[in-house]
């Protein structure tokens, strides 16, 4: 969809290049993060997708077409654009600002409704925020709503410079895992710029890691990263905890888990212990019919004929298929029971996971 051939960017009166002989392609439907230290040319080299800055040298082709042969007016019409305070206009609605490029283009107005409900939807904005004006937003909702307007006449690419860079780690969070479920949805082609090499890593398909001068020292998918460094520069941008960091790309539904000490609430209080002593946590879970009942110790026991007599605890730490390792870790090393219990919805029992397990994945 995007190929980038040898692009340079060499500013009048300077000596060396803000981008030099950058070569990368991106395919339909993937996004790829622009990564490096500032001065490496992520967002020059965005700019020049659009041609908001003209390249020195070289081509960049969109869907087939050399940009330098396209109007750069109806060029950046057709690409979703989004920046890192959303340039939303302060004097317009947010229902007017969302308008902007469909109007543009010439789309009558009850397409455009159609479309802003359309976005409303796809992006969770209640409908009584379409007659506020920007500064009566959140952080958040501005955001939303700036990826909303890059997407109102639904163009195939999207340029995003640091889009969420703007909003408080919380918030933050938040929108990337909204980005994330849309993407999946819409597969889009995104090119993203952001300093954060977390974000990258959670939301690209692949990282490019420029250095200084517009270097592409190595283009590859964020696992591959971390787990092959390219070079030194490679290796020190993404830091010291590469193990750590590839587990926020493994899913807990990727690796086997560990079938834990289970009794059934059958079963005599005197083998839920014999099961306890054996599985060497302190505790045994009752399961019943592969429903989690929730887990039981020798205190517990007590008194009680069988284990399903036995009030069980429910576990501090879930995880299902779908989250990651990394998340299960934070479940591990808060949890009283140091494990993390996965469960499929109903509380239907798979494993359990534990820091012997995740280990495993970190040195892989």
């Amino acid at each position: 969809m995007i190929s980038l051939e040898h692009v340079e960017k060499r500013y009048p009166g300077t000596t060396s290049s803000a981008v030099g002989d950058l070569t990368l392609e991106v395919d339909e439907g993937e996004t790829v993060a622009l990564v490096g230290p500032s001065g490496c040319g992520k967002t020059t080299t965005l700019k020049m997708i659009n041609r908001l800055i003209e390249p020195t040298g070289g081509r960049i082709v969109l869907d087939g077409t050399n940009v330098l042969d396209q109007d750069p007016v109806q060029l950046r019409r057709g690409i979703g654009y989004v920046i890192q305070h959303t340039g939303l206009l302060p004097h317009r609605t947010i229902r007017q600002n969302i308008a902007t490029v469909p109007h543009l283009v010439g789309w009558d107005d009850s397409r455009v409704d159609g479309r802003i409900d359309e976005l409303l939807e796809i992006f969770d904005l209640d409908r009584e925020l379409l007659g506020r004006y920007p500064a009566e937003l959140s952080g958040g909702q501005r955001q939303r709503v700036g990826v909303a307007r890059a997407l109102a006449v639904d163009p195939p690419v999207m340029l995003m410079d640091e889009p969420f860079a703007a909003v408080d780690p919380i918030v933050r969070g938040r929108l990337q895992d909204q980005f994330l479920e849309i993407q999946e949805r819409l597969g889009k082609t995104i090119v993203f710029v952001t300093h954060d090499v977390d974000e990258a890593i959670k939301l690209s398909d692949r990282m490019a890691i420029l250095n200084i001068g517009g270097v592409l020292e190595q283009f590859a998918p964020p696992e591959a990263v971390l787990r092959e460094p390219a070079n030194d520069f490679v290796r020190e941008f993404v830091g010291a905890e590469r193990g750590l960091k590839r587990l926020a790309l493994i899913e807990v539904g990727d690796i086997e888990v560990e079938d834990g000490p289970i009794v059934a609430p059958s079963a005599t209080a005197d083998e839920a212990r014999r099961t306890i002593e054996a599985g060497g946590f302190g505790w045994v879970s009752v399961v019943d019919g592969g429903e989690l009942l929730g887990w039981v110790d020798h205190d517990a026991l007590e008194g009680c004929a069988t284990a399903g007599e036995a009030t069980a605890r429910p576990f501090s730490a879930y995880v299902t298929a779908r989250d990651s390792l990394r998340q299960a870790l934070d479940s591990i090393v808060t949890s009283r029971t140091a494990v993390a219990v996965v469960v499929t919805e109903g509380q239907h029992y798979r494993g359990i996971l534990t820091l012997e397990r995740i280990s495993k994945e970190i040195v892989a």
